[in-house]
């Protein structure tokens, strides 16, 4: 596991960078002055540094050149300078002592990890990448049985997870091409790229897909649906298709989340998933429309071991309980998620979805173990699914 060294003599800091680290998969190790980094730093060898520029004893740029100057050219270890200080002096100063890359306090903690994750990656420190990882290109559907029952909301902060806690690559695709939210949901104006600008292109390359890709804080890149409903019109299901083929090619995930009509090409979306999650509320509408959808999808031979059961809201007061839902349904749920609307409800009119802007949630833990079962279902999966539809698949 990968080892970070975090030097800062505020204890509310250092237990804030050791969750945050710890959270997101690192082993940590502390020190509190700059007589104490260096000796930490000789002894436990860490992949990267956190170093605060204001220190006892001996400052961060002090301790950046003595590392440096015992490193010797035999090595590198990735040093990040952390500092209340904006000039652009203290920048250059911190750079010309060794460091590797400046933040300014207050900073937030998905800008901190991309940032670890980046010189880890450049200089070889990130031990992670020896573990386990899906095959590239799975294809994860997020279908609601009706509007309002948080399927979009589940999809997005599915995505940032995936990225943010398993660090792996994500593409999220608005396939609700009327009315799709997630420019709402992640604060974006009308003035960024759609699917809708892929259309009059000849054909789909990564270039083309690149330059219409919007990139999230969150580090997930997006495909936003029209700005327009007329729009939606433009975007066929061969084409579509083709878009969706070309993501599997450049992405570990590509989390779509898919119009609740059972049109050719919401069927066609979830005909080449490799896993379709229909989330659904405990109230007597949704439980129709869910039995609905799946006796729909068994009909025309859809694999039932690629469908799951999300149910939002569980704790939310029905009438109906998990018990009865499930025994209507005649399948259990997958997952439950709990009903915390404050949280919910406050990510969705900011703009700032929970999963990034409020990790530590109840809300966030349940849709990181969402993203973990998907991610263990995809490594134990040895074979990717192909995206050209599925032998008796409809």
């Amino acid at each position: 596991m990968t080892k970070v060294l975090v030097v800062d003599d505020e204890a509310n800091v250092q237990r804030l960078l050791q969750y945050t680290l710890k959270q997101a998969g690192y082993t940590v190790v502390v020190a509190g002055d700059g007589q104490e980094a260096i000796r930490l730093w000789a002894v436990e060898s860490p992949s990267l540094i956190l170093l605060d520029v204001g220190l006892p004893k001996l400052d961060g740029y002090a301790v950046a050149e003595k590392i440096r100057a015992d490193e010797g050219g035999q090595g590198h270890v990735p040093i990040i300078m952390l500092t209340s200080e904006k000039e652009v002096e203290q920048k250059v100063r911190g750079l010309r002592a060794g460091a590797d890359d400046y933040l300014v306090k207050p900073f937030h903690q998905a800008e901190l990890l991309a940032r670890m994750r980046g010189l880890l990656s450049r200089f070889g420190g990130d031990q992670s990448s020896t573990k386990a990882k899906p095959p590239m290109g799975r294809m994860i559907a997020f279908y609601g049985s009706k509007g309002g029952v948080g399927a979009t909301t589940i999809a997005i902060n599915t995505a940032i997870a995936l990225r943010r806690e398993l660090d792996r690559k994500v593409v999220l695709v608005d396939a609700v091409l009327q009315f799709g939210d997630h420019r709402v949901f992640l604060d974006l104006g009308n003035d960024r790229k759609s699917v809708s600008d892929i259309m009059a292109a000849p054909s789909v390359d990564a270039d083309l897909l690149a330059s219409s890709l919007v990139k999230h804080d969150s580090g997930v890149d997006l495909l936003l649906a029209p700005t327009s409903p007329e729009e939606a019109d433009l975007v066929h299901e061969d084409r579509l298709t083709a878009i969706l083929t070309q993501l599997r090619t450049m992405y570990d995930y590509v989390i779509v989340d898919v119009d609740k009509r059972l049109n050719d090409l919401s069927l066609s979306i979830l005909d080449h998933a490799d896993e379709v999650h229909i989330v659904m509320t405990a109230d007597l509408s949704c439980l129709k429309n869910v039995r609905l959808a799946l006796e729909a999808l068994r009909r025309i031979g859809f694999d039932a071991k690629r469908l799951k059961l999300v149910l939002n809201r569980s704790n939310a007061f029905t009438g109906i309980s998990v018990q009865a839902a499930e025994s209507a349904l005649k399948r259990s749920f997958e997952t439950k998620i709990s009903n915390e609307y404050r949280v919910a409800i406050s990510a969705q009119n900011t703009g700032a979805p929970f999963a990034h802007s409020k990790p530590e949630s109840m809300l966030s833990r349940e849709i990181v173990e969402l993203a973990r079962s998907i991610d263990r279902a995809a490594v134990v999966e040895t074979t990717p699914a192909a995206l050209p539809a599925r032998a008796g698949a409809r």
